[in-house]
């Protein structure tokens, strides 16, 4: 082993350390804009930090907010499996087979186009104000989104790859698992990515109309009460979410499978 391949991990360590601290130095940059405007405006209608941060935590002892919150993610987790799922295999038929292509394209621009309020209005009149149709509507608003992310990944897939496979008789499953899957990871994760940031909002949305649970029934409930401390101490805890499944899950993922690559 050479000294630079020995020196790569340390490298990679320093390198993360670095992004790791310009992504905290610019959450404490927003951090503090955030309070220097508040003291501008001198208005209830915008709290500071510091005050968000009270509610924050009086909901959280409170038990009230994680309650809600793990609802919510309840519903984020169960309507992004599935909508990765159906759309992962519905973008690699249609990828790889022309003639399915150009029969289901049609009916893949008029889902990308058709607006979330209509999808959820019609999942709560055909299902009823359910938990079935509210992740059912979430999950059908981001499936053709997945669908065309991983169709693209598809048609991207190295054909001659595939022929040294099938020339040399690899099995199906390791030609699938080794050949065909690494190829797709980017589009995957891409697809993913898009996914939860496109489903986060939904959900809001969705709680917000039907249910009775949820961050986006508490967001609800305090704009009527003009809590406006309240409703940002809600959005910091679901964005603080973001952020723990973004660098703890989807980073470290996305390294892991792209890794062949460098």
């Amino acid at each position: 082993m050479d000294i630079a391949s020995h020196d790569m991990p340390l490298v990679r360590f320093r390198m993360r350390r670095q992004q790791t601290l310009v992504r905290a130095a610019s959450l404490v940059g927003l951090a503090l804009l955030w309070q220097i405007v508040a003291l501008i405006a001198n208005s209830d209608v915008l709290p500071g930090p510091l005050a968000v941060f009270y509610k924050l935590i009086v909901h959280t002892a409170s038990g009230e907010l994680p309650y809600h919150l793990a609802i919510t993610l309840a519903r984020v987790a169960v309507a992004f499996g599935l909508a990765m799922a159906i759309g992962t295999a519905v973008g690699i038929v249609m990828g790889r087979y022309q003639q399915l292509d150009l029969a289901f394209d049609g009916a893949l621009v008029l889902g990308l186009n058709i607006p979330a309020l209509v999808t959820i209005i019609l999942c709560y009149v055909w299902f009823g104000l359910n938990d079935v149709a509210a992740v059912l509507a979430v999950a059908l608003n981001k499936i053709p989104t997945v669908v065309v992310m991983v169709r693209e990944g598809a048609r991207a897939v190295d054909p001659k790859l595939l022929a040294v496979a099938q020339a040399y008789r690899v099995p199906r499953i390791v030609t699938l698992r080794q050949v065909f899957l690494p190829q797709l990871y980017p589009y995957l994760m891409g697809a993913a990515r898009s996914g939860l940031a496109l489903i986060w909002k939904i959900v809001l949305v969705v709680e917000l109309l039907g249910r009775s649970n949820g961050v986006g029934f508490q967001l609800h409930l305090y704009y009527q009460f003009f809590d406006i401390g309240s409703i940002l101490a809600y959005t910091l805890a679901f964005a603080g979410v973001v952020l723990l499944v973004e660098g703890l899950v989807m980073r470290p993922l996305e390294h892991r499978l792209t890794r062949w690559r460098t």
